[in-house]
């Protein structure tokens, strides 16, 4: 992928976090906060590091019809299914916090490049469902 198209996807990024309908409180911002910090990540090391650094211990994600339960299935999941170089982007639309837990939703876009360069890719929406950690920490159970 040309590094202008991945600029030009940050600033999609960008501007879909200032549009975002997000309650200004201070766990919310928590929550946004803690959504940058999860897709940075994933753009600097990679999806499965990032989701195992996020998710619960008890963390569930559905994939392809199938339940992968547990930190640990999630990043040997994505270690497994995901080609070198794919670029997962999103950012939240929608932040609720309701004690010590919060949902996002948002839009998302998966870059896939083959061997030859060309990148193919899909898009969609995601659904988070956060909680606080004992060390108050935010980190997923659902996505």
């Amino acid at each position: 992928m040309k590094n202008t198209g991945f600029v030009s996807m940050l600033m999609v990024v960008f501007l879909i976090l200032n549009s975002c309908s997000v309650k200004s409180t201070n766990d919310s911002r928590e929550i946004l906060a803690t959504e940058h910090e999860f897709a940075g990540m994933a753009d600097e090391k990679g999806v499965a590091e990032a989701f195992y650094h996020f998710a619960a211990d008890s963390a569930v994600i559905l994939r392809g019809g199938k339940l992968i339960r547990g930190k640990e299935a999630i990043r040997e999941y994505y270690s497994q299914h995901l080609k070198p170089g794919t670029k997962l982007l999103w950012a939240p639309d929608f932040i609720d916090v309701s004690g010590e837990l919060a949902y996002t939703w948002g839009k998302y876009t998966l870059r896939i490049p083959d061997s030859a360069g060309n990148v193919t890719g899909s898009q969609g929406y995601f659904h988070t469902v956060w909680k606080r950690q004992p060390d108050g920490s935010w980190r997923f159970v659902w996505d």
